[in-house]
């Protein structure tokens, strides 16, 4: 063997040693996840209403939260606005792919996927900051003036998941045994 290539050999078992030893210490990126860290974003909501906190909301608490935390992006009357084309209210028949199209009272299976998308992401620049009692209300708003509750329903852990929404039959359920 020539100098050169134990050279070589020399300097590749370096790099790969070093290499090993880098990778188990890993790259330091993040801080450890505890158990109640976990638990904070454990909120899924399933269709079937598993998952829901404990709360309430109507129709008319909503509106009044909804003009503080959500007309700015959703407009006044969550038609839209120009910062947020997207609707909240209303939509017509789907006619083209386009997320526009798709609204919360034409497109959306079920009612619990509104509530647990707000609580999960709304308001966009500070999401998880709504208590229980103002997603209920915000979902109760958002449901009503779709038409799709009454404005004095009450909307709470037993009564978001009997809400039937127009689209419910519009999706082909992968795994049906798994929705309760």
């Amino acid at each position: 063997m020539s100098m050169r290539s134990l050279d070589a050999s020399a300097v590749l078992l370096v790099l790969v040693l070093s290499a090993g030893r880098a990778f188990a210490e890993g790259p330091n990126l993040g801080k450890p996840v505890n158990l109640t860290g976990i638990a904070e974003w454990d909120i899924s909501v399933h269709p079937d209403g598993a998952g829901l906190p404990v709360g309430s909301g109507t129709p008319a608490e909503g509106a009044k939260i909804y003009v503080a935390k959500c007309a700015l992006c959703h407009g006044q009357d969550g038609k839209g606005s120009a910062e947020s084309p997207t609707p909240l209210i209303g939509g017509g028949p789907i006619t083209d792919i386009s997320a526009s199209m798709k609204t919360i009272s034409n497109f959306w299976p079920y009612a619990t996927t509104v509530f647990d998308y707000i609580r999960r992401a709304m308001p966009w620049q500070q999401p998880m900051t709504l208590t229980n009692d103002e997603v209920y209300a915000l979902t109760a708003y958002i449901l009503a003036a779709n038409k799709l509750i009454g404005e004095n329903d009450t909307l709470s852990a037993e009564t978001l998941p009997k809400v039937r929404m127009p689209n419910l039959d519009g999706f082909i359920i992968r795994f049906p045994d798994l929705i309760q």
